[in-house]
């Protein structure tokens, strides 16, 4: 090899071809270029052996490698969860319209103890539905009950398959656990003892509510399962359908509601229409109907809540858009029926009405068509207002018309499901939704099975927590903590229980002052 001249740095492309030719001719170049290309070869060789050796020796315990296959239900959904979420906001503004409706319904001198028994319901709520509520009620166990999660120990990433992160579908349930509660003390304001409300108030949210509940929302429910080979009813061929809660929230609450008015009996000076009386008048209609259309609001976190999937977008416009809808037709027909004895335009009977709409509408929210939700809504109206006037004749006492909304609308609404079901909606999922087996009620040709189901479900539901809520009243009231003292009602349950009142700004106007209201305890 000659030495390099100064020179070649300087050759052109062509010139360096020409000169490689050239040297590819010579013995000691050639023997060059074999040498060079092989110490290249082992070179690359060596390194990736030693990255073999260390990559065994150092890395042995590689997740990929030896951990178990992922498994769809550990994999949390980010756009899913974040939706139960919003939604389980939502639904927990209801507890707001729940006190403002009460408050607003009951008479200034019980206002106080509205306001506490919603809140302290919505704590003692929240302990309980993370102790064992939400135990009973969503995880695995029989039929009857569940047996896992207590405490939320040991519960897995997800819910089932929603994709939804486990703590927030348990924040999402909580905020319905805690709707049917504060359903319950709606028709016994004005009488109940506070401590009587904190008794019943364990009862409701730690066992009543989440053992029934899990019949028909539970992983393994027998209502959720009925009609199916080797399960209850398996001739059937048709489970128990509540999308979102017309039975398990609404009718358990209002059946509860029912129990606790009839063994409360009415509040003293409660005189009936067939007795020649009338209803208590509501002390503010404002806080009222305002409270109304928060509940409204929160509802589209109730019903398109309950999807559990941002990304079913079409079953969730559809689920608001029916929610919406039988919220509008409830209102005005249940205005017309008040307005047809009275000639009045009562605005408790229109916002009980709209109520009524939604409570109807929350079962067969997901399977119906916008023209099904407005009759059914309007069905819904008609049966708050007839529902108000029978419990007027029965002389049971319910001063906000908790057990008409919830308990009889409840049950109309999840029979709905049965009749208007238009056969086109299946199932919800966390990618989409799943139309392969649409639901088809009586009026879109499809027979008389679902309305049978929805028949026994909502009925074995309806009678189980009726009987359980009686034996539960009246067991609080043997102890004699039910309801409170004729003079401590006589007094006013804000004073009485409570030590303060409502309004202490300006003198209550002597139809509404409770006896232990004088000028000078009014204005401390």
């Amino acid at each position: 090899m000659s030495p390099k001249k100064p020179s070649e740095a300087k050759l052109s492309l062509s010139q360096k071809v020409s000169r490689l030719g050239s040297r590819l001719q010579q013995p000691e170049w050639r023997r060059y270029g074999a040498v060079l290309a092989l110490g290249k070869v082992l070179g690359i060789g060596a390194v990736l052996l030693v990255m073999q050796f260390v990559t065994h020796t150092c890395f042995t315990h590689v997740l990929a490698a030896d951990a178990p296959p992922v498994q769809g239900a550990d994999c949390v959904n980010p756009i899913n969860t974040a939706w139960t979420l919003v939604a389980a906001y939502l639904v927990f503004c209801m507890q707001v319209g729940f006190t403002m409706l009460e408050a607003g319904f009951c008479r200034s001198r019980e206002t106080v103890n509205v306001l506490m028994e919603c809140i302290v319901d919505t704590c003692l709520c929240g302990l309980l539905f993370y102790a064992i509520g939400f135990s009973f009620m969503f995880s695995h166990g029989n039929g009857f009950i569940g047996y896992h999660w207590f405490f939320l120990q040991n519960a897995p990433a997800t819910y089932e398959s929603t994709g939804v992160g486990f703590l927030a579908f348990w924040i999402f349930q909580f905020a319905f656990a805690d709707t049917c509660s504060t359903v319950c003390s709606g028709a016994m304001i004005g009488r109940t003892d506070f401590v009587g409300d904190l008794v019943y108030s364990l009862g409701v949210s730690g066992f009543i509510y989440p053992i029934i509940g899990h019949w028909a929302w539970g992983p393994d429910g027998f209502l959720a399962l009925m009609g199916s080979p080797g399960y209850f009813l398996p001739n059937l061929g048709q489970p128990f359908h509540d999308f979102a809660g017309s039975t398990v929230v609404h009718t358990i609450g209002g059946m509860i509601a029912l129990a606790g008015s009839i063994a409360l009996g009415p509040r003293l000076g409660r005189t009936f229409k067939r007795d020649g009386g009338g209803p208590m008048l509501p002390h503010d209609l404002t806080i009222a109907a305002c409270g109304g259309l928060l509940l409204w609001f929160g509802w589209y976190g109730f019903n398109p809540g309950s999807t559990l999937s941002a990304m079913d977008f079409v079953g969730i416009g559809r689920v608001s858009a029916n929610t919406t809808l039988a919220a509008c037709s409830g209102g005005v027909v249940a205005m017309f029926c008040a307005w047809i004895p009275s000639k009045k335009w009562d605005i408790s009977f229109t916002v009980n009405g709209f109520l009524a709409g939604l409570v109807a509408i929350t079962c067969p929210c997901y399977w119906v068509s916008p023209t099904g939700a407005v009759l059914l809504g309007a069905v819904a109206g008609v049966v708050v207002y007839l529902g108000v006037e029978l419990l007027e004749y029965l002389r049971i006492d319910d001063p906000i018309g908790a057990v008409p909304v919830h308990g009889f609308a409840g049950i109309w609404g999840t029979w709905s499901l049965g009749l208007f079901a238009c056969g086109k909606y299946g199932a919800t999922g966390p990618t989409g939704p799943d139309n392969s087996a649409p639901l088809a009620g009586l009026f879109y040709h499809g027979g008389w099975t679902l309305l049978k189901a929805q028949i026994i479900g909502n009925g074995i539901i309806t009678l189980s927590t009726f009987a359980a809520a009686l034996v539960l009243m009246y067991g609080i009231n043997a102890f004699g903590w039910l309801r409170v003292s004729k003079e401590g009602e006589l007094y006013g349950l804000d004073l009485h229980e409570h030590g303060i009142a409502a309004y202490p700004e300006y003198v209550i106007s002597s139809l509404g002052a409770p006896a232990g209201s004088s000028p000078e305890t009014v204005g401390h």
